[in-house]
């Protein structure tokens, strides 16, 4: 059995996802479509670049990360749930969110994290000291984009910059806080702390090992986000030990501590050692094994 991986072509998390797959996975694994098995699509926007006699035949499975409720698009969705075989999902909350609009299998597994690339360096005053980051005061970090791509002022809310925001100027009342951004389209979250007198630093397009280096120079990171499959931030947080808090979405449940996660009132307490410790359930190999099983039908653990 082969199995032929999509992703979006775009530079983003799953065209690293397909690289990685295709490095660890590659003796039952094919780049040919036509000659595959089975396809999975890592995005629900590869089937429109797919021929429907290229779907015909396979086992086809589709990763589907997360749902927007105001921006999900029912009609789409079962246009292609016609094509589907089974779902995957990365978390208990997508399986919830789709279960509504279709009956077939939906498998639950969260990806693989790679521990060569992320992972904790214990020099955070010389890591700060290169990225000219001050060495006393208590840095916060989000590394995700925050606005919509149309005008770069309109907060994406799914991503919750706007509860960043709100996080980042209720806790510079206690503590001598500076943030520390990275990735694209970070304008809201600028102007929202220049005009709460914020200091931030912001470093636009990393590579991985800059992006782990600067997960190391942080006192805590912050993922406020309303709707995720993920983020990847946790787990990546979690490999590092960087401590987390979190809202209650995607995966946080899974490997976050029940107290980092933000209760009714945004108060969370990060716990490194059980973060870290959840995590290496996902480690390559360990969470290839997982989704060889998954796709090869080995395993029906996680089905819904």
């Amino acid at each position: 059995m082969k199995i032929f991986v999509t992703s979006p072509n775009e530079n983003w998390i799953l065209d690293r996802f397909k690289k990685e797959w295709l490095e660890n996975a590659s003796s039952y694994s094919t780049q040919n479509l036509w000659t595959s098995d089975i396809i999975w699509m890592l995005d629900g926007y590869s089937w429109k670049r797919l021929s429907i006699q290229a779907l015909q035949n396979k086992k086809i499975i589709i990763t589907v990360h997360h749902i927007v409720p105001e921006k999900f698009d029912r009609e789409d969705f079962l246009a292609r749930d016609r094509f589907i075989d089974y779902y995957h999902v990365p978390c208990e909350k997508t399986s919830l969110q789709i279960k509504p609009y279709t009956k077939k299998p939906i498998m639950i597994l969260p990806f693989w994290v790679n521990e060569k690339i992320w992972f904790n360096i214990n020099e955070k005053d010389n890591l700060r000291k290169k990225y000219n980051l001050p060495l006393h005061k208590f840095l916060i970090g989000s590394f995700q984009r925050d606005t919509e791509g149309h005008d770069l002022k309109s907060p994406k809310l799914a991503k919750g910059p706007d509860l960043f925001c709100d996080y980042a100027e209720n806790i510079s009342k206690e503590k001598d806080i500076e943030i520390v951004l990275s990735g694209w389209r970070r304008q809201y979250v600028m102007s929202r702390l220049e005009y709460a007198n914020i200091k931030y630093h912001f470093y636009e397009m990393c590579d991985f090992q800059n992006l782990n280096e600067l997960y190391n120079c942080l006192d805590l990171y912050v993922v406020s986000a309303r709707h995720e499959g993920g983020p990847q931030s946790i787990v990546e947080c979690a490999l590092s030990q960087t401590p987390i808090v979190s809202t209650d979405v995607g995966i946080a449940s899974s490997i976050l501590s029940s107290g980092s996660i933000f209760n009714d009132s945004w108060q969370a307490m990060p716990n490194v050692n059980i973060a870290y410790e959840n995590v290496q359930k996902i480690t390559i190999p360990h969470g290839f094994q997982s989704f060889r099983e998954m796709i090869l039908g080995d395993s029906q653990d996680n089905v819904r």
